[in-house]
């Protein structure tokens, strides 16, 4: 594997990403689930021509873009914005995921997925995809009080999820093996250990920013955060997802200029993650698909009915209209990049799990992010119409 193939493949995959972006807006499919099946076109799945390493490219891929989505999630939590969004949206956006872990968990386990299987799948299931409901609400041209409430839920509702993940994660560490007190120190220190690094780089992060040039924060500063986030989280192997979503909650609560270091970091982020969805594509065991046969099937299952019992749940708690508790899960039904991230990473700490894992969340990815859209769109209506 020459430098300047390499180089080629990686210039090939922009160019055809960005043509596959301006196809799934024609043909209104999302740009992730169109990458992940090149990935899966060009990589060991089909075509193996993909003349890079995968497993050394997800070794950087993964905590770089990963860790940029955590921070821009982090970003999500300033509290002058959960002021305003209401109670509403916070209990609906909580709902919806702790209904999630708990009922694919529980279902899982009950259709014989091992403990650790169903805890890391419970978790991966909270995640959402905001970029699909918003392009929907965008194309529908409807603005009311749903739409609002949709909007402020999916702002933040992958926050929670990230934070949910991370609770199943160290839940799945405790009961695989011995669980012990080596176990439950580990533990600790990936999560208590990744929110001090966050602080830590974010404190700082949040005063500096924005000096070098007066009122303006650079690209090279937000970057700058991000990677020094990522490397010491990996050298002390701590979670580089909590490290960078409590670096951005920082930032956002304390920096002068708080946007904008968001923004400069959504400028570079999206060729990182079109790499990485194409490697996650490629990574996918279509035997391992087979093999997961009735736990696959009840994820799918488990996690939409999770989504509609929640958005009802819900949305009788924050004391909602009857039309927006009928419509709320089933607008909230795509999932994308961020679950196959989380399964990256459930598939790097439990490799025995892991291809598992990671096919069963690509192809569930696959299938929501194909029907998703079209139901969210149906609620909107229903919703409007009620």
């Amino acid at each position: 594997m020459t430098p300047e193939i390499v180089l080629l493949a990686v210039g090939i995959l922009f160019l055809v990403g960005l043509a596959l972006d301006k196809i799934g807006h024609i043909v209104h499919v999302p740009r992730v689930t169109l990458l992940i099946l090149l990935g899966v076109a060009v990589g060991p799945p089909g075509l193996d021509v993909l003349p890079i390493d995968i497993h050394s490219a997800h070794e950087v891929l993964a905590p770089t873009a990963l860790t940029m989505v955590a921070f821009i999630m982090g970003g999500s939590l300033n509290r002058k914005t959960l002021a305003a969004q209401g109670r509403a949206i916070l209990v609906l956006s909580i709902t919806i995921v702790i209904a999630a872990v708990f009922i694919v968990g529980a279902g899982l386990w009950l259709v014989g997925a091992s403990a650790v299987t169903a805890l890391l799948l419970a978790g991966i299931a909270a995640a959402t995809d905001p970029a699909a409901t918003l392009d929907v609400i965008k194309e529908s041209g409807l603005k009311n009080a749903f739409t609002r409430l949709l909007t402020g839920v999916v702002a933040i509702d992958d926050a929670w999820g990230l934070l949910a993940f991370s609770v199943m994660m160290t839940l799945a560490g405790l009961v695989s093996g011995n669980p012990g007190a080596d176990a439950i120190l580990t533990a600790i220190w990936e999560t208590g250990g990744a929110i001090a690094l966050g602080v830590l780089v974010g404190a700082p992060g949040a005063y500096l920013t924005g000096r070098v040039k007066s009122g303006e924060p650079t690209l090279v500063e937000a970057l700058g955060l991000v990677f020094v986030v990522a490397g010491v989280a990996l050298m002390l192997d701590l979670s580089y997802l909590i490290a960078g979503m409590t670096a951005g909650v920082v930032i956002v609560n304390f920096a002068r200029h708080h946007r904008r270091p968001f923004h400069e970091i959504e400028k570079i982020e999206w060729p990182f993650l079109l790499l990485f969805f194409v490697m996650a594509g490629a990574s996918l065991d279509l035997s391992q698909l087979a093999k997961a046969g009735s736990v696959g099937v009840a994820f799918v299952v488990l996690r939409a009915s999770s989504r509609l019992i929640a958005g009802r749940i819900g949305a009788k708690l924050a004391r909602l209209p009857k039309s927006h508790a009928s419509q709320a899960g089933l607008a909230l039904m795509p999932q994308a990049g961020v679950a196959v991230g989380m399964a990256l990473v459930a598939a790097e700490r439990f490799p025995d799990q892991g291809d598992a894992i990671l096919a069963i969340t690509v192809a569930s990815t696959i299938f929501f992010e194909i029907i998703g859209p079209p139901l969210a769109q149906r609620a909107l209506v229903r919703a409007s119409d009620e």
